[in-house]
């Protein structure tokens, strides 16, 4: 083995043979594949920070992944014959590659995020912060990307290098090609095992990245936007008016006795991760899961619904959002913040309710802005701040894998919600009680024991979900304690189950049944998530039972604040509407209602838990109206939003969202808020200003054992999917 070794150091690799093997046709090929595979390396470790690689097969194929593209493309050029036109192929493959990357790697630089074909054609280019354009940050390596084609084409200048009269023999063309799709294939096989779905899901640039390289997630994204963009191509403005009908037959009244109660109130959602209504009033080891969530549903300021159903599909918490916002359907496959929410019309709730009623608005998240393209998607849905990671102290163990802590993320954010003008439209989105649920032992309570199932995934999510709990009680202490709390309305959802289908035996035991009879309708009621609206000073809160699900929430929270939602293209259906239509349609066109469900093709009596049969004329005519409606709604949303037919739709008193207008930089956000403020002089409504222009944040307290941990230059949080069910 020492003597191959040798020779192919002495016959290949040795410096004294490199000009040789230039000075051939398939050797001046391998030389640009290998130097091109170094500079993709480069890029990987100097400025795309490794990519957050996690085990060693992903530092495997984040290592070989440009090797099978590169030798693919390059290998087009070993079918041309002529001399010229040969060399010239190839280093042009080279420049256009080399560009590419580069751009990419400014771009990673200012955004944390990679390129899309529609930035690279520059429709959103300015999107992000209106900072590409006169701020390119450089680095000092940057010459390495183009020092070996400066270095080529100056041996080439003084013939160091000669173009070869030898052709390549005939069969290597195909041979090289070959073995480029070959590489190519295996790389997306083994990337598939890691990461399931990846291309179907598609829900972060980075791990598009990491898996199978720049060249080919271009390549993808340019294929996805192609169709997309031909599908919008052909869609006409007549084709809204089918929707138009949908919205209009459907349509559900506000109740009277509901409507406007919380008229000119600040709106704060708070996303519970994860979070399923079984956990609400359930008790283990004799102790209550959720001990202020418990105290909240039973106060007379509170409208809980426990047969409220999470409606997502692939795009998960993504998914939940659109359905928050704008009350239409995420996509039948994938996630549509990430597959379309780059040029997407939307007309959601910050804008909605800021141009109805002058409300400021702002998400606040612990977590990186680029996930789900939230930093490009928040800005066509009209939000005018985005606090994600980069705002926050996310060093040491402050934060998990997926973001700030719960009880920090509220802490922290006070010095940004106390400047926002009242009244405000804010969101929370909570991390914690995520899988794995994997919460450090200085966190947990020690007076709160939790499960022994037989799984560690159930036993650690009432932990999270305790922790959750507590840290939503800590956050309204600090609404009483500033003042916001009597001014405000609180709503509270869950995005979608915390226990999935496979774990579910091991919760059986907990909820008291036989694991052994466990069914597809226990599952189906398992999808329940909370949905609880707190009104301060109202004293008609109930626990009502309607049927309904996360599309309807918009107009829920639009009629209690007293805003008309008929002229809005929403699917969805005021939850205290006495026309509510209480069917809950999924995703996968399965469907729900007080008395039957139908899950994969059984029909279900909800009542009694038994399967029905279906072949009753009365029961099969019934089934088929129901499926008919699910499909027709899911059919709709799919129509408007892969279309982006609301372009051609501009509702009365509406203004098309400017996205270009929206910066989330941290330090222009502060100064923004800070001359809102101060521009306004006593006219200001904040928090900040009522308070003598002092901070609230001292009125805030927290027991989170981190809060005064100094700041460190580590974090947990990797780059990821927010939904990814493997365990860690």
């Amino acid at each position: 083995m020492k003597k191959i070794l040798q020779n192919f150091w002495t016959t290949t690799l040795a410096p004294s043979n490199w000009q040789k093997q230039l000075n051939t046709r398939i050797g001046f090929f391998w030389w640009l594949i290998i130097l091109f595979t170094m500079k993709t390396i480069l890029a990987y470790g100097a400025d795309f920070e490794w990519l957050h690689v996690q085990d060693p097969l992903q530092v495997f194929l984040m290592l070989a992944n440009p090797i099978g593209f590169t030798v693919l493309i390059f290998s087009l050029a070993l079918f041309i014959r002529p001399k010229v036109l040969y060399y010239g192929a190839l280093i042009l493959i080279d420049l256009i590659l080399t560009m590419l990357l580069y751009l990419n790697v400014v771009y990673f630089r200012e955004f944390s995020d990679f390129m899309s074909v529609n930035t690279i054609l520059g429709y959103s280019a300015v999107n992000q912060g209106s900072k590409v354009a006169g701020s390119i940050a450089l680095g000092v390596h940057d010459i390495l990307f183009w020092l070996d084609i400066i270095i080529i084409l100056v041996l080439f200048v003084i013939r160091k290098i000669r173009f070869s009269d030898k052709h390549v023999p005939k069969l290597v063309p195909l041979a090289m090609t070959s073995l480029g799709l070959f590489i190519c294939a295996v790389n997306l096989l083994l990337a598939d095992i890691d990461r399931p779905q990846l291309l179907t899901r598609q829900f972060d640039r980075e791990y598009m990245v990491k898996y199978l390289g720049i060249g080919p997630f271009t390549i993808y994204d340019g294929i996805n936007t192609y169709k997309t963009n031909q599908i919008r191509k052909s869609a006409t403005p007549e084709e809204l008016q089918s929707v138009k009908e949908y919205v209009k037959e459907h349509h559900a009244d506000a109740n009277a006795k509901y409507y406007g109660i919380a008229k000119n109130k600040n709106v704060i959602v708070i996303h519970l991760e994860s979070f399923q209504q079984f956990v609400i009033g359930k008790k283990i080891n004799g102790q209550q899961i959720t001990p202020f969530l418990n105290s909240l549903v039973n106060e007379q300021g509170t409208i809980s619904f426990d047969n409220f159903f999470h409606q997502v599909g692939q795009g998960k918490t993504s998914d939940a959002e659109n359905m928050l916002e704008t009350s239409t359907f995420g996509l039948p496959q994938g996630s549509l913040f990430s597959k379309i929410g780059e040029n997407q019309t939307f007309q959601a709730m910050p804008a909605i309710l800021n141009q109805r009623s002058g409300y400021s608005s702002a998400v606040f998240h612990g977590n990186n802005g680029t996930f789900y393209q939230r930093n490009v998607v928040y800005k066509r849905m009209g939000y005018q701040n985005f606090i994600d990671s980069s705002y926050f102290d996310i060093s040491g163990v402050k934060a998990t894998g997926w973001g700030l802590k719960d009880k920090l993320l509220f802490n922290d954010s006070v010095p940004y919600l106390e400047k926002l003008q009242q009244p405000f439209y804010a969101k929370f989105l909570t991390v914690t009680n995520h899988t794995p649920y994997n919460l450090d032992k200085i966190d947990r309570d020690p007076n709160f024991q939790t499960t022994n199932s037989g799984s560690k995934l159930v036993d650690n999510y009432f932990l999270t979900n305790h922790y959750l709990d507590q840290s939503l009680k800590e956050f309204f202490t600090y609404l009483k304690k500033s003042g916001l709390y009597k001014n405000s309305m609180v709503v509270m959802y869950g995005d979608h189950y915390g226990i999935s289908n496979t774990d579910n035996k091991y919760l059986a035991g907990v909820l008291g049944k036989n694991s052994n009879e466990w069914t597809d309708l226990d599952n189906t009621n398992l999808q329940r998530v909370p949905f609880i609206v707190h009104i301060p000073n109202y004293k008609g809160g109930h626990v009502n039972h309607t049927y309904g699900g996360e599309i309807d929430v918009a107009p829920t929270v639009e009629h209690l604040l007293g805003i008309s939602t008929q002229r809005y293209m929403q699917l969805g259906q005021d939850l205290l509407s006495d026309q509510h239509q209480q069917l809950v349609a999924f995703r996968n066109k399965d469907f729900i209602t007080p008395d039957l469900a139908v899950i994969s093709g059984k029909i279900w009596n909800t009542k009694t838990g038994q399967v029905v049969d279906g072949s009753d004329e009365k029961t099969a005519k019934r089934v088929a109206k129901l499926q008919k409606q699910v499909n027709q709604k899911l059919a709709i949303s799919d129509n408007l939003n892969q279309k982006n037919l609301l372009r051609f739709y501009t509702p009365e008193g509406f203004k098309a969202v400017q996205s270009d207008k929206y910066d989330y930089a941290q330090q222009t956000t502060l100064n923004r808020l800070n001359r809102i403020n101060k521009s306004l002089g006593s006219k200001s409504t904040s928090v900040f200003s009522k308070n003598g222009n002092r901070s609230t944040l001292s009125q805030y307290v927290t027991d989170a054992p981190e809060a005064e941990d100094e700041e460190g230059d580590t974090t947990r949080i990797k780059p990821r999917n927010p939904d990814d069910w493997s365990a860690e």
